[in-house]
């Protein structure tokens, strides 16, 4: 993990086209700006874990039906 101390307004690059520049830090929140192509999906972590899951649960359900179709024929 690569740990780096940024000031309000100062930024890093992610990258040639990602920049993530701090706005404002309030006690213990952050408030980071994302500057990417608009290909390039952003999620918070607990929302791509969620995502992650929901696509698990989807394809364990399609393989499911996928079995029972094959039983059927």
């Amino acid at each position: 993990m690569l740990v780096l101390t940024r000031k309000k307004d100062e930024s890093i690059m992610l990258g040639d086209n990602i920049e993530v520049k701090i706005l404002s830090v309030e006690g213990d929140q952050v408030k980071l700006g994302i500057v990417a192509p608009e290909n390039v999906r952003i999620f918070r972590s607990e929302v791509y874990q969620s995502i992650q899951e929901q696509n698990k649960e989807a394809a364990n359900i399609n393989q499911n039906l996928f079995n029972q179709i094959k039983k059927n024929n």
